[in-house]
């Protein structure tokens, strides 16, 4: 499969600034994709996409320009924003007939192999699925055309919990032949820790993190005791809560604490816990109470 390289894309607008944003997806990898809202999640995906123009900076294909390319580039890169809510009278059947003929590699077989497996019914309308069966059919339509990256905007947004297992299972399947890869925004972290291998985090438009899944999250511990057993250490912190004498805080694991750990807990963060430290740290003294 062809590597995807975003390099240095910068986006202004009139109240945000996406900046010197760069990452590459590789071959047999589901990358999650994290932030709050508005931290540049969505912009990015647009231009890896070619659907908003950055400032500066390119999206490269196999070493192309997908400015290029475009053509040939978005018969093997899709992009899915969301479940799928147009055209909510037309069955199933209806719609993939006219999506198809945009597509010159796509593959009737695989299509039909793919709404067996979901478990879709072509003869049903658009309106009367579910929303973790709108996301299935956008998927279906997908590699069908022979999609070999899939950029997804919120994939598991609204989904119960087992709607949501069953699509991360979807993802892994996808990925294990290496060929196909995933990069996937969400606020469901504890989706990520089932199946992502590489985690991308934006902050205020800037990409702070880029790292394997598993040494993220190693390098961050979570502490929690009687607050006078962390008072001297508070400024080490990313991000702590100091309540009615009870003290917990996220710290990088360089830091080494001169206190007695059989009078504290003290375990890995999770990736969650490690989320709100960077966006609240910030703000420490306000929750200091």
């Amino acid at each position: 499969m062809k590597t995807l390289e975003i390099k240095n894309i910068c986006k202004h607008y009139p109240t945000f600034n996406l900046k010197d944003v760069s990452f590459a997806i590789e071959p047999g990898k589901i990358v999650g994709f994290i932030g709050r809202n508005g931290a540049g999640k969505t912009t990015t995906l647009k231009c890896i996409y070619n659907l908003v123009k950055p400032t500066s900076g390119e999206v490269l294909y196999d070493g192309k320009s997908i400015t290029d390319i475009e053509a040939d580039y978005k018969q093997d890169v899709a992009m899915l924003i969301g479940e799928m809510d147009y055209y909510n009278t037309k069955t199933v059947k209806a719609l993939t007939s006219v999506t198809k003929r945009f597509y010159k590699n796509w593959d009737d077989n695989k299509y039909h192999i793919y709404l067996k497996e979901f478990g879709i019914d072509e003869n049903k309308q658009i309106k009367a699925l579910s929303s973790g069966m709108k996301v299935k059919y956008g998927l279906a339509l997908a590699l069908s055309r022979g999609a070999k990256i899939l950029l997804l905007d919120e994939p598991t947004s609204g989904l119960d919990p087992v709607s949501r297992d069953e699509l991360m299972d979807i993802f892994i399947d996808l990925v294990s032949d290496k060929e196909h890869a995933i990069l996937f925004s969400t606020h469901v972290i504890s989706d990520l820790e089932k199946c992502a291998d590489q985690i991308i985090y934006i902050k205020n438009g800037e990409i702070i993190v880029n790292d394997d899944v598993t040494n993220f999250e190693a390098n961050y511990l979570r502490y929690a005791g009687e607050s006078k057993l962390f008072a001297n250490h508070k400024d080490k912190f990313i991000f702590y809560r100091d309540r009615l004498g009870k003290f917990e805080g996220i710290i990088k694991k360089e830091f080494n604490l001169d206190i007695d750990e059989s009078k504290i807990e003290k375990r890995n963060a999770t990736m969650e816990e490690i989320m709100v430290a960077f966006e609240r740290g910030e703000n420490n003294e306000k929750v200091a109470l």
